[in-house]
């Protein structure tokens, strides 16, 4: 299954919102349903955004104001902005131009989603591992199997995976929702725990290594990804196990200097104080909602992206 495609003069995606209880495809004819798509997270997953950039600069036709829309749509992930740029290169060539080039991305990232889980398999030593992950970053996040549940996918592939421990991933549960719903599709063993755990298991010596993604790796290796990255970056620390980052090349971006540079988004209070639209805090309840961290490069075991491992 592609979570974003191009067919029949639309992009067709998975409403990531409905997940676990239903899997709908919506069709997008328009950057206005576009942007909309991506703000309420019904797309997600800094691949899957670049896909949905390229593929967008399509439905603009041209359209500049609607282009710059679009590529301001989600600030901290920077493979939107990637993705628009790549296709709005071709904007002279015209719509078939525009469309061949978004294709491409759409076509590099199930390549490079492969790479890396080859490449992540390689790198991680031992059989039977028990590995932990925040967040979502399989085919949900991508267009085809993912950047670090790619990694698992492909140790699941080999016979080498014993155990994937999922954090729930507050305030939206991707974790929750997504990750164990890819996981059971798979057939790979996971069990669910609760975000604060993941420091406590990683002490207890119950996990073999931490994968992660990202949404931005600045020059210097800080990594932007989603918040409670860090704490499991500190965690593993502590307990002497690899925290390896899962990415592709574009999501590294060189003009950005260091972690303290990454524009962090905050989400609103709503996501915090409700949870499945039930009120869970007092009407009134002021709240801080960032929807990443900043790993320091220093606790970074290593980046592994389509093209090479690179080691903080």
């Amino acid at each position: 299954m592609r979570t974003i495609d191009w067919v029949d003069g639309a992009v067709e995606l998975v409403d990531q919102t409905l997940l676990p209880g239903k899997c709908v495809m919506l069709r997008i004819h328009t950057v206005e349903e576009l942007v909309d798509a991506i703000r309420r997270l019904a797309v997600r997953g800094a691949p899957a955004l670049g896909v949905a950039g390229a593929l967008g600069v399509v439905l603009a036709d041209g359209d500049l104001a609607a282009i710059a829309a679009l590529r301001a749509a989600r600030p901290t992930a920077v493979n939107l902005a990637w993705g628009v740029d790549r296709a709005a290169a071709h904007l002279s060539g015209g719509r078939e131009a525009v469309l061949a080039a978004a294709l491409r991305v759409r076509d590099d990232d199930i390549a490079a989603c492969r790479a890396m889980g080859e490449r992540g398999a390689d790198l991680l030593e031992g059989d039977r591992l028990r590995i932990m992950t925040v967040c979502n970053t399989g085919g949900l996040a991508a267009v085809e199997r993912g950047t670090a549940l790619g990694v698992v996918q492909t140790l699941h592939e080999r016979g080498r995976l014993a155990e994937v421990l999922a954090l729930e991933t507050r305030p939206l549960l991707q974790g929750a929702r997504l990750t164990t719903w890819e996981l059971a599709r798979m057939g790979a063993p996971h069990r669910l725990i609760a975000d604060s755990a993941g420091p406590y298991l990683l002490a207890k010596g119950q996990v073999d290594a931490v994968l992660i993604g990202a949404d931005r790796i600045a020059a210097n290796g800080d990594t932007a990804n989603k918040i409670g990255s860090y704490a499991l970056a500190l965690g593993a620390e502590r307990a002497g196990v690899p925290f390896v980052v899962v990415a592709p090349e574009s999501t590294i971006d060189p003009a950005t200097p260091s972690g303290e540079h990454i524009e962090i988004e905050d989400r609103g209070a709503e996501e915090i104080v409700t949870i499945g639209g039930t009120r869970l805090a007092p009407e009134g309840t002021r709240a801080l909602n960032p929807a990443f961290d900043v790993t320091p490069h220093d606790l970074i075991t290593a980046i592994v992206t389509d093209q090479r491992v690179i080691r903080p």
